[in-house]
């Protein structure tokens, strides 16, 4: 929860660490993928997923930091094994920098660019940051030795035509051993789908007949379905036009890398596709994993991750750590009995999450099947029509009759469907057997994610070590366990020794606060004895008490209750902010059904509702509501926040009550990560940068932007819709950042309704500084190396008649001000690796303000990678900035150090944080509006049993449409004019 000041887990996943620590995410937009943690545990999120809130995708884990494997947030510990010693990996072993790296080398690509013609789209990199101390890493990337030959591209065309990529995979399987592909096998790659390449030319024309059979069987059947692939020249790929791309030859700025980058991750990816699980975009994971449970029937694995990645004057592969959720094999019925407690009805069931995640092996006959869906009914209670067994007869009598299996389970368990939704094939649980290396599609509980956290979140050099010695064998790029072939065969070579990079410590900002000071040391600082820059008025406030069942106060006049709000009040006074003598509005605490009788806290929310329209229409609005639970759950905290925010127009701010009934120490601390969040939702400032590090953003009128977009993910209803948030400063002290909300079509990324939010943030800009802005500088967090182009195209345009709306008679001039567009990546699978303790943390991580810029990055591209926090937990992650449009003519330094500087004014906390803020405001903006929809991104009605008639009767898609397109007008409906009028001008999500 944003105002909790305790870390949630996000159901379209992510986890927030709330006060001075910062929040993980598992996000992975767009579709539910399966749970996974990407290599590193830093304070830098990796993808969104569903539920209570988060973005649709993978949970990703990999070596993290902050509470709750968040950005940042307190904690530490040297996670996961590791041998006693030096916590550098490798410091003993030189770190020599590439000569492509000396002066020489960049300044004469710089001096190529300088013929270019200068435009705002995709500008060229001006220069190399100067800013800093210079330092020696390492980068999880390696060099690649290009092939000496061109590559030839083939399109693969399969007859009978199948779009089930199940089948597709098997039919690659077999082809491969086929007597007419198998000598081809040392030399050629494919994506098992459509794309093949190969290192020398094959015959054409190239038809191969396959005869289908599954792999459990020994062999095609006589009359076994016989699979014609086609393999069709399509063209040569050149290496030598990649290396010139390398070089860095003006010529070939617009050079298509695409094509032969894909071409060659098919290479390097082949051997991990052939003895591995892929899961997602090329995390690979392997039977002989490590291996250990999260929960009931839930496992996570580790696993690799390889990409080729092109860089100045060198190809590289970038190998990480990765770790991902899976289905514990074994029987599905025992699986039911294990999770007899989720049901609700009188049969067993799943977790809809687990169900699609699952692919059973039937015992009688050895089919693999993907499991459809749960029944209702018993094997003695589902009948069917059966011809060869004279008409009507349960699966119970089927299976005894046909099969001579006499059931264990004929009553007390439901059959499951394993055909489809038009014909559904009904077997009994206890037959079936979960197949290994099904990847969990679902949410993680809190537990399993503090789990799979935990598992994942090793040092650096535990990380690199696994990498360099365990990945390079698994993924076949080398090493004595592994076999290089197909990579030998394209005469390919791989560098085993990560690659050294120069990069730099920027120094950290001076902070002010009104009174006191605050000394940054390892990128944070205490609040302990200062007073807030502008302290908020606070005309009144009230507290409302959630009992639910602890029984934690127990009434008015307990001395705990009495001692928190006296305290609290005590701490918002010493912040600096002023607010009435004596007790708070005390409010009577609403009756709060238990859960068993109001699943989905309907009655409890209706009851808080009316409790709190009777006290506004008596007493007007308070300045805040104080809100303290005794319990978390998915339904009472999101549900306060739609009345306060969007029905009722007041401020929240919650509490956990066992967290702020702690010890004294631990009690001061919480109260003032809260008086942080109260303060700036009042619209105060807590502190501020120095004039010197403000400068770059002062020079002219600047507002600075923070756009983001969450999807709905697994645990949510089909055509939820997407939520966008633009937030945006009011003013030169770049605190105050209020936000626009918008619903948009599900898992569309690019923003619909850009071009009026924009005007939204414009306007109140302009009513605060009686002026509109010179320059904008837009950070756009969440989108994809793939979707740079889809920015411009898209937002771009919408951003500039933004700008042509304001060009009004009554402001005289056309309004064009400078706009600069950064992207802020998070997904990604870079690592840096301090080469020796000086400029180490005491984990072995990098330290804050890390920024690297030379060797990993883009030949042409203005991006750069900046580690602007502490990674207290784990194994830290940088930020990688691109600047995809500049108007302003950004220098590197200027890019560089002002959005490190910045870094340090995130308001609800006491550290550097791992995004700039603006982007990190547009995240928490789009997680508040998840609450407002909590209803259908939490879909605990999901059901896991048969299709009705009606649905039976339309096809699997038509009826997904038909569901989603409802799903969504009901949304639509449920979100109404969006946020309450009287809180549109505040940080109310923060």
């Amino acid at each position: 929860m944003s105002d909790r000041g305790s870390s949630r887990g996000r159901g379209q996943q992510r986890g927030r660490g709330s006060g001075p620590g910062e929040r993980g995410r598992g996000r992975g937009r767009g579709s539910p993928a399966p749970s996974s943690v990407q290599g590193s545990m830093s304070s830098a999120p990796s993808g969104r997923g569903g539920g209570q809130g988060g973005r649709g995708g993978t949970h990703d884990f990999g070596p993290r930091g902050g509470a709750g494997g968040g950005r940042g947030g307190p904690g530490g510990g040297r996670g996961r094994g590791g041998p006693p010693g030096s916590v550098i990996f490798q410091e003993n072993v030189p770190a020599q920098l590439a000569p492509r790296l000396g002066d020489p080398s960049l300044q004469q690509l710089l001096s190529g660019f300088k013929g270019l013609k200068v435009q705002p789209e995709r500008p060229l990199r001006p220069g190399y940051g100067t800013v800093g101390t210079p330092i020696t890493l390492r980068a999880n990337f390696f060099p690649v030795t290009l092939p000496p030959k061109p590559i030839y591209e083939y399109e693969v065309d399969i007859s009978p035509k199948t779009d089930i990529n199940r089948l597709k995979i098997r039919i690659f399987e077999l082809l491969e051993l086929s007597p007419l592909c198998k000598p081809h096998l040392p030399y050629i790659a494919h994506d098992r789908s459509a794309k093949l390449v190969s290192a020398k030319k094959l015959p054409q024309p190239l038809d191969i007949q396959v005869p289908f059979y599954e792999d459990h069987e020994r062999g095609p059947a006589p009359n076994a379905k016989v699979y014609t692939v086609s393999i069709k020249y399509q063209g040569d790929l050149d290496p030598r036009e990649l290396h010139k791309y390398l070089e860095g030859r003006p010529e070939y700025r617009d050079f298509n890398t695409l094509p032969i980058n894909s071409a060659l991750n098919l290479v390097v990816q082949q051997y991990a596709n052939r003895n591995g699980i892929r899961v997602g975009n090329s995390r690979y994971f392997f039977p002989s994993s490590q291996k250990i449970s999260l929960g009931p029937g839930v496992e996570a694995w580790q696993g690799f991750y390889a990409s080729i990645r092109p860089s100045h004057k060198q190809l590289m592969v970038n190998v990480n750590v990765c770790m991902t959720a899976f289905i514990e094999p074994g029987n599905l019925a025992q699986r039911l009995l294990d999770f007899n407690r989720y049901s609700r009805g009188a049969m067993p069931t799943l977790p809809p999450s687990m169900v699609k995640s699952i692919k059973v092996r039937t015992k009688h006959l050895g089919h693999t099947r993907k499991l459809l869906a749960i029944g209702s009914k018993s094997a003695q209670n589902e009948f069917f029509n059966c011809e060869e067994l004279g008409g009507r007869v349960s699966v119970e009598q089927y299976f005894q009759r046909k099969h001579k299996i006499k059931l264990d389970h004929p009553t007390d368990l439901p059959v499951v469907n394993i055909g489809s939704v038009k014909r559904p094939n009904w077997v009994p649980a206890e037959l079936c057997e979960i197949t290994p290396g099904n990847a969990y599609r679902g949410k993680l509980s809190d537990k399993e994610t503090a789990q799979m956290i935990r598992y994942a979140c090793n040092p650096p050099r535990i990380n690199a070590e696994e990498i360099v010695n365990k990945g390079f064998p698994a993924l076949g790029l080398g090493g004595p366990a592994g076999t290089k072939a197909p990579i030998d065969g394209f005469g390919i070579g791989i560098d085993p020794n990560m690659t050294v990079v120069p990069g730099r410590e920027l120094p950290p900002p001076r902070l002010s606060y009104r009174v006191g000071q605050a000394r940054v040391a390892n990128g944070s600082w205490n609040i302990l004895d200062v007073k807030f820059h502008r302290g908020a008025a606070i005309s009144s406030w009230w507290v409302l008490v959630i009992r639910d069942g602890k029984g934690i106060i127990q009434g008015p006049n307990d001395q705990k209750f009495v001692g928190l709000i006296q305290g609290f009040a005590s701490k918002l006074a010493k912040s600096g902010m002023s607010l009435p003598l004596g007790m708070p509005r005390l409010l009577s605490p609403p009756t709060v059904p238990p859960p068993q009788s109001d699943p989905q806290r309907t009655q409890a929310l209706n009851n808080i509702r009316e409790g709190l329209k009777a006290e506004l229409a008596q007493r007007g609005k308070p300045s805040f509501v104080l809100v303290l639970l005794e319990n978390r759950d998915n339904y009472i905290y999101p549900g306060i926040k739609r009345i306060g925010d969007v029905e009722l127009g007041i401020q929240t701010v919650h509490m956990q009550l066992e967290k702020a009934l702690g010890d004294q120490r631990k009690q001061d601390q919480y109260f003032s990560n809260v008086a942080l969040k109260v303060n700036t939702k009042l619209g105060g400032m807590n502190h501020l940068l120095d004039d010197s590090a403000m400068r770059w953003l002062r020079k002219k009128k600047t507002m600075m932007v923070g756009i983001d977009v969450t999807h709905p993910g697994p645990g949510s209803r089909e055509g939820t819709p997407s939520i966008a948030a633009v937030v945006a400063s009011v003013d030169d002290s770049f605190v105050q950042f209020p936000a626009s909300l918008r619903i948009q079509e599900t898992k569309k990324e690019m923003l619909d309704e850009l071009q009026s939010m924009l005007i939204e943030r414009l306007l109140v800009y302009e009513k605060n500084n009686k002026t509109l802005p010179v320059r904008i500088f837009v950070y756009r967090d969440g989108v994809s190396e793939g979707q740079f182009d889809a920015v411009l195209k898209e937002e771009l345009p919408q951003m500039l008649e933004a700008f042509k709306k304001l060009s009004t008679k009554e402001r005289k001039t056309p309004y064009k001000p400078q706009l600069s567009i950064i992207i802020c990546g998070k997904r990604h699978h870079a690592r840096f690796y301090p080469t020796n303790s000086q400029y180490a943390d005491r984990n072995g991580n990098t330290r804050p303000g890390t920024v690297v810029d030379k060797g990993i990055t883009g030949v042409f591209d203005f991006d750069f990678y900046l580690q602007a926090h502490a990674g207290l937990q784990g194994s830290v992650k940088a930020t990688h900035y691109t600047v995809v449009y500049d108007g302003n003519g950004l220098t590197a330094d200027d890019v560089q150090q002002g959005t490190h500087d910045v870094s340090y004014l995130y308001a609800r906390a006491t550290k550097a944080v791992s995004l700039i803020p603006a982007a990190y405001y547009a995240d928490l903006a789009c997680e508040r509006g998840r609450c407002y929809l909590n209803d259908f991104l939490v879909d605990d009605k999901a059901s896991t049993a048969a299709p009705s008639e009606r649905g039976s009767q339309w096809s699997a898609r038509q009826a997904r449409e038909e569901e989603a397109k409802r799903v969504f007008e009901a949304a639509k409906r449920s979100w109404g004019e969006g946020l309450h009028p009287d809180m549109r001008g505040s940080m109310f999500y923060i």
